[in-house]
């Protein structure tokens, strides 16, 4: 970055930057006249709290030392250090419209209900799978929306389904994919939820993974071939297993291990309980592709572990180890690995 590029503005220059409405658009993606972030140190934070500031269309980031205890709600991610801020500022440059409507996302879902966060979600996602930065992530794995792909068989029996007594045990089960998340995995995991939503004597849905990891994302053959994209946004609210579990999340514990990226996060973060064994790492690639979280992701993580945190995963797509996941908040409780026991390592409620 140049040295412009990474002016750190006080939170004086950002009040009176955000006060005028030309210097409010030339900071959007669209204008491209400067870099599609702005910085401002957070020592003087509560100076943004007393000014009723527009939300400017660009990821606000925040720096400080370690030694800032408030962040102002006009900011949308932290850096607590030149080599944070680096690497945040290089994945925006890298997905500038992607970064941008991923923190206006996370702005509007941080304090929306769960249904209207799911429709934000599925709106921004379906024009983001119609974008640029999307077509040229395709592009370069070889993908385009010209032809049909060839297609593996399906698996049979994406998810298994076991009811024992009061507990319906859900399992996903394409262990030769790392259990990517496909059309037809979310259709039998969403016909699985439904049989708890119409039988009230299944008390317990325990959700877990076959295989080496619970789940390692979207299916990516299947990337990049909707042609619609209103019709993807109403099939997505049509059936959707995020809305199912947090339907019952009272009654659903999640068991993960191994790879739980996007989809494989996004939607445990509904359950009700997530028990990790200590080789789960978690991870939001989504926005290196153009795209944002799109299985419930932006409502389930934020309203677990925060805004400010759920876009540093997103925007630096870091994987996050389990006693990470767990100091946020974002798993409750690390399990002895391979006998599922509890160990000491619990969130504290």
């Amino acid at each position: 970055m140049t040295p412009a590029e990474r002016h750190v503005l006080t939170a004086r220059e950002l009040s009176t930057l955000l006060a005028d409405p030309a210097a409010v658009e030339a900071c959007s993606v669209v204008a491209q006249t400067t870099a599609p972030w702005l910085i401002v140190d957070l020592h003087d934070a509560g100076r943004l709290d007393r000014a009723a500031l527009p939300q400017p269309a660009c990821v606000v980031i925040g720096l400080h030392d370690g030694a800032a205890t408030h962040v102002p709600e006009i900011v949308d991610v932290v850096a607590d250090s030149d080599q944070a801020l680096e690497a945040l500022c290089q994945a925006i440059a890298a997905r500038p419209v992607a970064s941008t409507v991923l923190v206006q996302v996370l702005r509007h879902n941080s304090g929306a209900p769960v249904h209207a966060g799911l429709l934000v979600e599925s709106l921004a996602y379906s024009t983001l799978q119609h974008g640029a930065e999307f077509r040229a992530w395709l592009a370069a794995r070889g993908v385009t929306r010209t032809h049909t792909p060839e297609r593996l068989p399906d698996d049979p029996d994406p998810v298994r389904v076991e009811r024992a007594a009061e507990l319906l045990r859900i399992t996903l089960d394409r262990p030769a994919r790392r259990n990517a998340y496909s059309r037809a995995m979310r259709d039998a995991l969403c016909s699985a939820l439904e049989v708890a939503c119409h039988d009230a004597a299944v008390t317990r849905i325990l959700l877990t993974g076959a295989g080496p990891a619970f789940c390692a994302g979207g299916d990516l053959d299947e990337f990049g071939h909707a042609r619609d994209a209103a019709l993807a946004h109403a099939t997505r609210m049509t059936r959707n297993a995020a809305t199912l579990l947090h339907r019952l999340r009272e009654r659903v514990v999640c068991e993960v291990h191994g790879a739980c990226i996007g989809a494989g996060i996004e939607l445990p973060a509904f359950a009700g309980h997530i028990r990790a064994q200590p080789d789960s790492f978690f991870q939001l690639p989504e926005v290196g592709m153009g795209l944002i979280p799109g299985a419930g992701g932006t409502v389930s993580i934020t309203h677990r572990i925060g805004r400010l945190r759920t876009a540093q995963m997103a925007l630096t797509r870091a994987r996050i180890d389990a006693p990470t996941a767990l100091h946020w908040g974002l798993i409750d409780t690390i399990v002895d690995d391979g006998r599922g026991q509890a160990s000491a390592a619990t969130r504290s409620r």
